[in-house]
């Protein structure tokens, strides 16, 4: 991949040598236009300017793309919030798809939810401006000293944060000399009276609309978008009437790559893409019908403040947005019933197919919700081993047949059978998923998060069949017994049992919420478990020294019994130690006092793991 962008970096630098001049007097010669050097010149400006946009936000997500994920995971449901983060975010990556995208995953995810994001998206479009913004400052003739210092701090820079912000410097300037080109390409097409004809009859708000509608989901970037009309203003070849309803399509069209990434998600993700199109499209339908005074605005701020064309553009896209934002904020909960009336829930057993819900291969590229993702799926593989574990304790106290607590068409034991090929499945798909993610460049702690993620799946696949292999062949055993447990093992047996239901739910909830903390209270508890399971065997014994006849006759089935679960008690614990060791925390490190209040914390909250 390095090698593929120093390529780039150094045919750009190459395209640089070319006198400017002489590509004029080729496009320009004898008062006709070379199509075939223009045709040239204009893609392959444009191809820079893409690549320097991907380059420029690669870096930022680079930086800072981890803090955003936090950011985001962590909203609360206030809406003006929803809407700051949404602009700080999207001005950081200087991508509004980017943010939508990570929105879908989220939710799919259950990182957050489908309200929480409606206040992102309008923050999303706000955040978007500052590219045009950006792009409004004509630096092209820095475009090469900005390239240079760039690929400079890339190659040679000491620490990372220095290469990221060399790539974020290197991709400005790929994308003002891909502005450069473009601009020098369609200078002869001032005088191009045809040419002049398309433009204007842009200013036909239908036509321009969909205009910009199109091209922008062909590019999938508003931003890029935007950018081509400030290139345009720049020579003089577009109107601001005409700028204005194209700007407007850039808006709807850059919804398609939400809702390209919100194809095969959960019906809540669904409905991001969904909000993300009524917003824009709702805007457009406001501003559309008074176009003509809304360029008569943006036009008397730029008299009154010396801008130029290309800053008009900008500005309308700006104001734009800002606008939306303000207008619908207010409304926020009248969007979020809408969309749900216009995509509600489907009543479909989706538990019963074994599938990974959670996973997306086109999040691979971008590791950050890549591992948040297989986070959560770890997180439904730990639910399932709850339920496992609760189920089969069942038919060692009871003779009658039963049926699953979910799924009542299953039996108790088809219902454990479905959940064990489930957990079979989702450690192959994860493993796989994972580790396409480590082919990815990642930091240190994203790699350590990977690799310590594939030991866990497998520790838990390896829970699966303690409970599969091992306890269900019991069954059997124990009912062939003539005797049932004694009154005491009976009660033992049960007590153990809701503290290895509490650990593996524990697991579930250190996942789901990627709280360290459950897992160290997970760890607190290894000892205390593994000391009462000898207290309860040397009780057990001492029933056998008495001659109870039900200790004598279920004393095979009983320590069997007793001794996976305290196997589970071991499995949890240490998956709970590979999750704090690959999220950055000190296992062993923390202050007496903090190891204290976990274990409070999981005693207080015993009798709701129980009830879980």
């Amino acid at each position: 991949m390095k090698t593929i962008s120093c390529k780039v970096i150094v045919l750009v630098v190459m395209i640089g040598i070319i006198p400017h001049r002489a590509l004029c007097a080729a496009l320009d010669k004898s008062n006709t236009i070379s199509w075939s050097i223009l045709i040239i010149s204009l893609f392959g400006g444009l191809a820079l300017f893409l690549y320097g946009m991907e380059k420029m936000s690669g870096g930022m997500k680079k930086s800072a793309g981890g803090k955003m994920r936090i950011i985001l995971a962590a909203l609360t449901k206030n809406r003006v919030i929803g809407l700051l983060v949404g602009t700080f975010i999207t001005m950081v990556i200087q991508s509004s798809s980017a943010t939508t995208v990570m929105l879908v995953s989220f939710v799919q995810a259950n990182l957050m939810s489908f309200a929480q994001s409606i206040g992102v998206i309008l923050g999303a479009g706000i955040g978007a401006t500052i590219t045009a913004q950006l792009i409004a400052f004509n630096v092209a003739d820095y475009a090469l000293l900005m390239i240079a210092v760039g690929f400079g701090m890339r190659i040679l820079g000491s620490s990372e944060g220095i290469k990221s912000m060399g790539e974020i410097i290197l991709g400005f300037g790929i994308l003002f000399y891909g502005m450069k080109l473009m601009s020098e390409a369609m200078r002869p097409l001032r005088t191009y009276q045809t040419f002049l004809d398309v433009l204007k009859a842009m200013e036909n708000p239908v036509l321009g609309l969909l205009v910009g509608t199109a091209l922008t989901a062909l590019i999938q970037s508003s931003g890029a978008f935007t950018g081509i009309l400030i290139v345009l203003a720049q020579q003089g070849l577009i109107t601001l009437e005409a700028g204005i309803p194209m700007i407007f399509g850039a808006n709807i069209g850059t919804c398609i790559t939400a809702g390209l990434a919100s194809i095969g998600t959960s019906r809540e993700a669904k409905r991001v893409a969904v909000a993300h199109v009524l917003f824009k499209a709702g805007g457009v339908f406001l501003f559309i019908f008074w176009i003509p005074a809304f360029a008569d605005i943006i036009r008397d701020m730029a008299q009154s403040m010396g801008f130029g064309a290309a800053r008009q553009i900008a500005n309308a896209h700006t104001i734009f947005n800002v606008g939306l934002g303000l207008v619908f904020l207010p409304f926020t909960s009248v969007f979020a019933n809408l969309v749900i009336k216009l995509l509600p829930d489907k009543k479909e057993d989706k538990d019963l197919r074994i599938a990974a819900w959670h996973l997306d291969e086109t999040k691979i590229l971008t590791p950050a919700i890549a591992i948040d993702l297989a986070r959560t799926e770890i997180a439904r593989m730990a639910k399932l081993l709850g339920r496992m574990q609760r189920a089969v304790i069942i038919p060692f106290f009871s003779d009658e047949p039963r049926r699953d607590e979910f799924f009542p068409q299953l039996s108790l034991l088809q219902g454990i059978e479905m959940r064990e090929r489930k957990i079979n499945f989702l450690q192959e798909r994860i493993t796989d998923y994972l580790l396409q993610v480590a082919r990815q460049e990642l930091t240190d702690e994203q790699s350590k998060e990977v690799y310590g993620m594939i030991s866990i799946v497998k520790d838990m696949e390896s829970l699966g069949d303690l409970i599969h292999r091992n306890m269900i062949p019991m069954i059997p055993k124990k009912q062939a017994l003539e005797s049932d447990f004694s009154l005491e093992g009976k009660e033992e047996l049960l007590i153990y049992h809701e503290k290895v239901c509490g650990q593996v739910y524990l697991l579930q909830q250190a996942f789901a919420e990627r709280n360290p903390e459950k897992a160290k209270a997970i760890m607190a508890k290894e000892r205390k478990y593994l000391d009462l399971e000898s207290q309860y065997r040397v009780h057990h014994l001492e029933r056998l020294r008495h001659e109870k006849k039900e200790s004598l006759e279920t004393h095979t089935v009983h320590m069997e019994l007793m001794d996976l679960m305290k196997q589970i008690i071991v499995y949890s614990s240490n998956i709970a130690k590979t999750f704090i060791s690959t999220s950055g925390e000190n296992i062993f490190g923390q202050p007496a006092s903090d190891r204290k209040s976990a274990v409070v914390w999981y005693d207080t909250n015993e009798a709701m793991v129980s009830s879980t």
